[in-house]
């Protein structure tokens, strides 16, 4: 009898281990004491955030120091005096401060975003349980003078801070470096010990960014840009400013804008960047690049005449030149220079459909340029093309292009024929190494004979166009304007226009290439008469900047 209830006390002796092997391995792993692997709770550890600065080493972002106040409720025995003495300093709730300390967790966040000011309040109180954790926040030393190419740092759905668009949403994963963790011992219950801390991976800081920006020169079009919405009222305005040699972008700014600190006040479609976003027709400052494809096939040559001798007819429409007059027979520099539609498309007839299609391609229309910034565009390009759409497109209605893609197009005309990928960044700067971005020449499209030839045109339309009462005394100066009419429902309507004006200098050796595009002017739909005088006015810092000397 007795052996049998030994045996009885055996068996059921070993039904427990078993159950409890049963309920350790499968039923519940991670809260047993057994589980050495998983038996841990985490903690985060935030690194800060990467700096943004321009080519000067200006900052142009920055952090200032904030702090999380947390609290280990198990180390505090008077929960409700505390929360009091919190309260007073801070102005939180005392009976939310009450809640959150009676908690049987651990650790528990109090409040967030504490300043410096605050924190040393409370730190003064030596309240044993209660600690801080450094958090950071955005500061803009220029405040929105770089809204849309630095865009904004948020939160996700987490908590955890983000970036969103331009700069900071591309970079996003080298400014935010990588957040470091406390595993923390639990208990057999799975409460976590503070006191036990099995490991610790140190977070890294995120990376510091140096920008292509000039500080300087962002200003002049920012200040520019604001004295164009006021006096010639568009829906909107861009700047452009580049290097046309390595396309570093030196100024990128639209208007209206926003406040990076306040970005929860604006409406989503302010944060897009339209210098990369908006596709548009460009109107006639497409032409050189049509004028430079057929140079380069020898369609025309430097001294061809064409006849402007009245509008051109093609599948029952008349393409007329903006004014409706016509000087007979003209010379290739002369259509740009009195920007003649009919002279284009004599031009783009010679140069014929094959290769306007080729040259498009090749100038990467409808495709992105790969610019270090979030939400760029494609643009577009038509799938199906009737007559009417190559004669059209000579003078730029019927593309779909980004401001950034015609700035990047133009620059082959001035820089040997090397289309080139813009960018933003220059430098990425870690704890231990500085890793600098160096251009990248996607194709050569023309060549420094036709260049030559092209700038020359240029030069004249701005010393001899309707550009000429803006010219800078003892400066040569290249560019070209565009009156681009919007479509509206299928149609084009007259009264609402994209005015611009692409320019650059010195033309011998060009400096800088600009180009300033106003949505919908009201004081006169014309690039020449608003635009341009925006151009020149920003040309005149530049080259006062950059100390050029004047003839």
């Amino acid at each position: 009898m007795k052996e049998k209830l030994l045996f009885g006390f055996v068996i059921v002796g070993f039904l427990m281990v078993i159950t409890k092997l049963f309920y350790i391995q499968l039923i519940n792993p991670i809260n047993s004491q057994y589980n050495t692997q998983d038996n841990m709770s985490i903690r985060k550890i935030y690194p800060e955030r990467g700096k943004i600065y321009d080519r000067n080493m200006s900052p142009l972002v920055s952090n200032e120091p904030r702090f999380l106040l947390f609290a280990q409720p198990k180390l505090i025995k008077d929960k409700d005096k505390v929360a009091e003495q919190i309260s007073k300093v801070t102005k939180v709730k005392e009976s939310s401060l009450s809640a959150i300390l009676h908690s049987d967790k651990v650790w528990v966040p109090l409040i967030r975003d504490l300043d410096i000011e605050t924190r040393n309040k409370i730190k003064k109180m030596n309240i044993y349980g209660v600690g801080f954790d450094k958090l950071n926040k955005r500061y803009y030393p220029e405040a929105s003078l770089s809204a849309h190419l630095l865009g904004f740092v948020g939160k996700n759905e987490e908590g955890e801070s983000v970036g969103y668009f331009g700069v900071e949403g591309y970079y996003n994963r080298e400014l935010s470096g990588l957040t470091g963790v406390i595993k923390l011992k639990s208990d057999s219950v799975g409460k976590s010990m503070f006191t036990d801390i099995k490991q610790i991976i140190k977070e890294q800081d995120g990376s510091d960014l140096v920008l292509t920006i000039d500080k300087t020169i962002q200003s002049s079009v920012k200040t520019n840009l604001m004295y164009a919405m006021k006096h010639y009222e568009p829906k909107q305005a861009c700047g452009i400013v580049a290097n046309p040699n390595t396309m570093e972008i030196l100024a990128m700014v639209c208007l209206p804008d926003y406040s990076q600190v306040e970005y929860y006040k604006f409406s989503e479609k302010y944060f897009v960047n339209p210098a990369i976003s908006t596709v548009y027709e460009p109107g006639s400052i497409f032409k050189p690049l049509i004028v430079a494809a057929a140079l380069k096939e020898k369609a025309i040559k430097e001294n061809t005449i064409v006849n402007e001798d009245g509008p051109v007819e093609v599948g029952g429409h008349l393409i007329r030149t903006w004014d409706n007059k016509y000087e007979g027979k003209i010379t290739i520099a002369r259509v740009l220079e009195r920007s003649s539609n009919v002279g284009m498309v004599k031009i783009g007839r010679k140069l014929g459909r094959k290769k306007i299609l080729e040259y498009l391609n090749k100038y990467r229309f409808g495709k992105k340029t790969g610019i270090d910034l979030d939400g760029e565009a494609a643009g577009k390009l038509k799938s199906k093309w009737y007559p009417i759409d190559y004669d059209t497109v000579t003078f730029g209605q019927g593309i779909g292009v980004t401001q950034i893609q015609i700035v990047r197009a133009f620059s082959t005309l001035i820089n040997g024929g090397k289309l080139l990928k813009p960018y933003v960044v220059k430098s990425i700067i870690t704890s231990d190494k500085k890793r600098d971005i160096l251009p990248d020449i996607n194709s050569e499209i023309l060549n420094d004979k036709v260049d030559k030839i092209v700038k020359h045109y240029l030069y004249l339309v701005v010393d001899k166009g309707e550009v000429k009462q803006y010219k800078l005394d003892g400066y040569d100066i290249g560019g070209k304007t565009g009156t681009a009419q919007i479509p509206v429902n299928g149609k084009y309507d007259p009264n609402k226009t994209v005015a611009s004006f692409i320019g650059f200098a010195p033309v011998d050796k060009p400096k800088f290439i600009m180009l300033i595009t106003l949505f919908e002017p009201k004081a006169s739909p014309w690039g020449a008469e608003t635009a341009a005088p925006v151009f020149f006015k920003i040309a005149k810092d530049l080259l006062v900047y950059y100390e050029i000397p004047s003839k």
